[in-house]
């Protein structure tokens, strides 16, 4: 073992370190740091999932458009099946702590917007997360451009309300929302109020006439026809429109007769263990994100709480919760929202006003990012991706170039605004959101791929419009 790869190990062991010595000093003050807790380690077991195989949808859409290669798609169903497969458990249990979102067109929109941002930033929000881990520095603006974006967009008003429908404003202020959530003020809170709120909230189990605690909801309704059959249906045309050509030229050659459907199976078959390395991070990654929600349910029965703002008003840490005594506290596997209120805090401290809306001020809080669970996650991600690169030797710092930097940032952008239109992102506007059987993270997937088709296509013409001048500068 040479020098570097030493340094590299210790450094991991730090790392690894420094969030027990937290995790053990803080319980010691509180007990009730051990909810914050249970967020940072698995927090740092998807940082090391996601990094181990190179966990990115971002990728997975870019590879499948740009080069015909289905293996990180087949990685995020395997990923999604096994989690809905732990979460079906966890649901006819009782202790899921789940809620669907509204479902409606405004998923697709908000899909296709973020879709787009992902590829022009190089990553979606989980993989800019974990290649921030890597050391990138092109994912660390992506992140700070998300943040800021959402922390903006929550906010926005002035000429945007006279682009709000009337019927979106008279519905919103019909709500009798607060009077410290200035809904007439901001976009954004009427949009939410106003046609969200009002939109049906449903999942596949309801849709079939269950609830969703029963065996038969949460196994057959939400985990077989909610999830095992369309993404099963998907990958069949991953396979029949991507890999299979391939698969059949390789293995069959151009001599052999037509193939048969033992062929396709053994094809079929091929592409979902083409990686193993991707196979199995979905794997970890998809029954860890089910177990957050039972362990995390489990500590809201055993405090008798609902939700971790409670828990931080009896530590005496009142600064940034919301009206309804709540802050943001999924109890899954969440990204954007908590990386939004760090900006959100910070607005705060410095004198503007963040409390007088509905996604700070009404539902998610702005508390200090030290004692907020979903910070905890998400700095123990970030961790978790630097041990797995560190171990692998493939920690780098990297500093981005000004053209890197620009797409980072409009990317980002795209993203927030995706985000706080569709509630969630690549990870709780899809990935959660399938997985427990919630039609509208299908529809969000859906403007999602549309959004990277035509993302991809977008890049593609610029780097082309790009060689071309320089071929032409130089000459050639």
């Amino acid at each position: 073992m040479d020098d570097q790869m030493k340094k590299n190990r210790l450094w991991a062991y730090v790392i690894i370190g420094t969030l027990a010595l937290i995790s053990a000093g803080t319980y010691a003050y509180n007990e009730y740091y051990i909810y914050l807790s249970v967020y940072l380690w698995f927090g740092l077991i998807y940082g090391m999932c996601l990094q181990y195989g190179r966990f990115c949808f971002a990728s997975a859409f870019r590879d499948l458009f740009a080069v015909g290669v289905p293996r990180m798609v087949v990685g995020i169903m395997i990923a999604t099946v096994l989690f809905a497969f732990v979460g079906a458990f966890v649901t006819a249990s009782g202790l899921s702590t789940f809620h669907p979102a509204p479902t409606s067109f405004h998923a697709v929109v908000a899909g296709f917007i973020f879709g787009i941002g992902m590829v022009f930033a190089g990553g979606c929000a989980s993989g800019s997360l974990y290649k921030t881990g890597e050391g990138s520095g092109s994912a660390l603006l992506v992140i700070l451009s998300i943040s800021v974006s959402q922390a903006i967009f929550a906010d926005i008003g002035g000429w945007t309300n006279k682009l709000v429908p009337n019927s979106w404003r008279e519905s919103a202020l019909s709500k009798g929302l607060p009077e410290s959530i200035r809904v007439e003020d901001g976009w954004l809170d009427q949009y939410l109020a106003g046609y969200v709120w009002d939109q049906p909230v449903t999942t596949f189990a309801k849709m079939s006439g269950w609830s969703n605690e029963s065996l038969m909801g949460a196994f057959l309704g939400n985990l077989v026809i909610g999830v095992i059959v369309p993404a099963a249906v998907l990958l069949i045309v991953v396979y029949l429109v991507w890999s299979r050509k391939s698969y059949m030229r390789k293995n069959l050659g151009r001599d052999q007769p037509a193939p048969t459907f033992a062929d396709d199976l053994a094809g079929f078959w091929a592409m979902i263990t083409a990686n193993k390395r991707t196979a199995i991070a979905g794997l970890v990654l998809g029954i860890a994100a089910g177990m957050h929600m039972f362990v995390i349910q489990g500590l809201r029965v055993k405090f008798g709480v609902k939700n971790a703002g409670t828990l931080l008003e009896r530590m005496g840490f009142d600064f940034g919760i919301s009206v309804n005594g709540t802050v943001f506290d999924p109890g899954y596997w969440y990204v954007t929202t908590q990386e939004a209120q760090w900006v959100g805090w910070t607005i705060q401290k410095l004198g503007g006003e963040n409390m007088d809306n509905i996604y700070f001020g009404f539902v998610n809080g702005i508390p200090n990012p030290a004692i907020n669970p979903a910070d905890w996650m998400s700095i123990a991600l970030i961790g978790g991706a630097a041990v797995m690169a560190l171990l692998s030797n493939e920690f780098k710092l990297k500093r981005p170039t000004l053209e890197l930097a620009t797409w980072a940032l409009i990317g980002g952008a795209l993203m927030g605004i995706g985000s706080r239109l569709g509630l969630g992102c690549n990870v709780g506007a899809f990935f959660v959101r399938v997985s427990q059987g919630d039609p509208s993270g299908w529809l969000f997937g859906l403007g999602m791929i549309g959004g990277a088709y035509i993302g991809v296509k977008v890049f593609n013409w610029w780097t082309e419009r790009r060689m071309a001048r320089q071929f032409e500068a130089s000459g050639i």
